[in-house]
């Protein structure tokens, strides 16, 4: 194994026209105690990687290394772990390290943990050649999958699975999602799996059409009304614009959630036509583990379309720039 490695860094955050994310030789990783070290075969490119580095997010640490839907081999196990041997495959998400001990930890509710830690934000992920993650936070993921196809699954998958949940949608429901990126395209085909009746808004011609091929009811443009009243809603685009619209579409009693972790400003909301006959209006935070462990095995049950462009490790500011320009269908995915 070599000493050094490839890796990319959050320099100044800024506008993806002004490179913020830099090339450089670091050397590899030791993991400690509880930590294994991960050689990396695949890193998808998360929207969140992008508010992170243009500063939507702020940074938590200097020079951070991007990176939350990681898929490597182990190829060294710290002392104290039990359940990874050296070449299993292993996956790493967002979600990091939680406390373990406060109300919403004990609850079932890490994700809500007020010393939540997250991969690529508060410890380097796996925009790079190795990467370190804690044992209890990886995952044993499911054969039947090239690795590149298992990376977007790390949040793309996880965060949908959630927001799918949490937006309450009834069985056989009809259920709206707004934005067709990375994570919509597989939440889509999770709720088609499950029974429900499917329409997609999103301004992207692409999208609209694999949406169809994917089996949508539906694909119309963004700010269209669906062709009928929506039982729940997932809003995927960071548009907060996009809100009042979602929550009109609602029929009595439906849900919109909202999975990203950035939303730009929510226009004022009419009681009368947004929000009233209980229609709600929820955020979704994170992920648990479970969620994760619940969604690798549907993932292993039902086999899903995963719609990936690849990307040389030594191209991740193209792929990040082309994740922000709008200029990929599906999940962009860095291959070391």
């Amino acid at each position: 194994m070599a000493e050094t490695m490839l890796a990319w860094e959050i320099g100044r955050p800024g506008p993806i026209t002004s490179h913020p994310l830099h090339a450089v030789r670091r050397p590899v990783p030791t993991p400690v105690a509880g930590e294994l070290l991960v050689r990396v075969a695949a890193s998808a490119v998360c929207r969140t990687d992008l508010h992170l580095a243009e500063g939507d997010l702020p940074p938590r640490r200097p020079r951070v290394v991007p990176g939350h839907e990681v898929v490597g081999e182990v190829v060294a196990v710290g002392p104290e772990i039990a359940n990874w041997r050296v070449g299993d495959r292993a996956g790493i998400a967002w979600l990091r390290d939680t406390c373990g001990r406060c109300r919403y930890c004990r609850r079932g509710s890490e994700n809500l943990c007020p010393r939540s830690r997250y991969t690529g934000w508060d410890a380097d992920g796996g925009y790079a050649e190795y990467t370190v993650a804690p044992a209890a936070y990886a995952y044993h993921l499911p054969d039947g999958y090239p690795d590149e196809e298992l990376a977007p699954l790390l949040c793309a998958g996880i965060i949908g699975f959630r927001a799918l949940r949490l937006a309450d949608l009834p069985a056989g429901g009809r259920l709206g999602i707004y934005g067709f990126g990375a994570s919509a395209h597989l939440t889509a085909q999770v709720a088609i799996a499950q029974g429900a009746t499917v329409h997609v808004l999103t301004r992207a011609e692409p999208a609209r059409r694999l949406a169809l091929q994917l089996g949508a009811a539906s694909a119309g443009a963004a700010f269209d009304p669906p062709p009928e009243p929506l039982d729940a809603a997932i809003l995927f685009a960071p548009v907060g614009e996009l809100v009042p619209t979602a929550l009109a579409a609602l029929d009595r009693g439906g849900t919109l959630a909202v999975a990203g972790i950035h939303l730009s400003d929510i226009p004022a909301l009419t009681y009368q036509e947004h929000l009233f006959q209980e229609r709600t209006l929820r955020s979704v935070t994170a992920n648990t583990r479970a969620d994760g462990q619940e969604l690798l095995a549907h993932a292993a049950a039902h086999r899903l379309r995963v719609a990936v462009t690849r990307y040389p490790l030594d191209a991740a500011d193209r792929a990040l720039a082309d994740l922000a320009a709008d200029r990929l269908n599906g999940a962009a995915v860095l291959t070391p």
